[in-house]
């Protein structure tokens, strides 16, 4: 018996404007959904500004849980669309 744990894999971007690094950080962060964490964060200056631009990426992390199949190829086919699996142990 195998045992996979998985895990959603769904993201989400948003793009932000500030006057620093630490600016974009404070503001990615207010914009974090709950039970996502920032996976990825780009920045590079506005042309013609002072400014700074940045994509932020956030990736959900919550929502972890276990399947069960005899095989490698059957649990395999027991992944959900959306999910990846993060591990497997044999009982």
């Amino acid at each position: 018996m195998l045992i996979g744990t998985i895990r959603p894999t769904e993201t989400r971007t948003v793009e932000v404007t500030g006057e620093s690094l630490e600016d974009i950080q404070v503001k990615l962060e207010a914009l974090r959904p709950a039970g996502f964490d920032l996976v990825k964060s780009t920045a590079h200056p506005v042309k013609g500004t002072m400014l700074l631009s940045s994509v932020g990426t956030f990736a959900r992390r919550e929502g972890s849980r276990e399947i069960e199949a005899d095989d490698r190829a059957a649990l395999q086919a027991k992944i959900p669309d959306g999910y990846e699996l993060l591990a497997i142990r044999v009982l």
